[in-house]
């Protein structure tokens, strides 16, 4: 039986390739890209330096519109409100995160069950949770009443004052973001060498000194990356803050996402809002180098 060499099995395999084959599979991956998300960046610079009064174009007026939003004192605000936003829900998080990562690393019994549990809250559409929220934080038929009733309290309308809204909103991201910490952190600790672990234990380390000695170290860029991940979709948060206040009690809730579409679409501003995001843009750009120099570093 004649055998076929290497070189000319090889041979016929290039015949058989189409030139550019490997370009035109991603072809229409990258025309879906450039069409949610290349095209609307490029239409949002452009609106960023286009003149709007009442929804009609009236030419091009350079960076006025960048002028208009860093002198505008709602928009450091409405920033102000959003980095307070950001600090708290990520922070707890992140703590809550590892900490239910840590206690569900291991195999225990009907440990697959209560892992599904944990995450399924993410699962859920953000307006929805909005909606379910406002209705639990109702003084009428949510569950407040019964909670401040079990300690002879009378019932506060949660979202109607600044400071309780604040939190309101806070208690209600953490609720449905905390599982994606706990899950980035859940693989991470699965993913870690155990002989460094194993090690140390025979050396006698106790379970705080193995976590801050060996684990947290190893499992530092995983954290990086879930909180980078986390802080950016927090920066954007939208859908259940506007369902549950709109952005109120007052100021209170005005995220710079609300501040902006309340800009374009209620004041129809649209070069403003515009200019507002892509300065937001730029922010949030120069904070996520600095977070990948970071994540370079402790890898390093």
């Amino acid at each position: 039986m004649t055998q076929v060499s290497a070189p000319t099995k090889r041979a016929r395999a290039r015949r058989g390739r189409i030139p550019g084959g490997p370009y035109l599979l991603l072809l229409p991956a990258a025309v879906a890209m450039a069409g949610v998300s290349i095209y609307p960046l490029f239409y949002g610079v452009r609106a960023s330096i286009t003149h709007y009064l009442y929804g009609r174009e009236f030419g091009r007026n350079g960076l006025t519109n960048y002028r208009n939003v860093f002198h505008d004192q709602f928009f450091w605000e409405a920033m102000r409100t959003t980095a307070e936003y950001v600090i708290c829900a990520v922070t707890i998080e992140t703590l809550l995160g590892l900490g239910l990562a840590l206690l569900v690393s291991r195999e225990f019994r009907f440990g697959g069950p209560i892992r599904v549990g944990l995450i399924l809250p993410m699962t859920i559409a953000p307006v929805v949770v909005g909606v379910m929220w406002r209705l639990l934080y109702d003084s009428g038929i949510g569950v407040t009443d019964t909670i401040w009733g079990w300690f002879g309290a009378a019932p506060p309308n949660v979202l109607a004052h600044n400071t309780s809204a604040f939190i309101a909103v806070v208690v209600v991201d953490v609720w449905e973001w905390t599982p994606l910490i706990f899950l980035i952190l859940l693989a991470g600790l699965q993913s870690l060498p155990q002989e460094p672990l194993e090690a140390a234990r025979v050396d006698g380390a106790g379970r705080v000194r193995l976590f801050f000695d060996h684990t947290l170290p190893m499992l530092t860029p995983v954290l990086l990356v879930a909180i980078t991940l986390r802080t950016i979709d927090a920066i954007g948060t939208f859908d259940q803050i506007y369902v549950l206040t709109q952005g109120g009690p007052g100021t209170s809730t005005r995220l710079i996402s609300i501040y902006a579409y309340n800009t374009a679409f209620l004041d129809s501003q649209y070069g403003q809002a515009a200019a507002m995001l892509l300065s937001l843009l730029a922010m949030v750009t120069i904070l996520m180098v600095a977070a990948v120099r970071m994540l370079r570093k402790s890898a390093a």
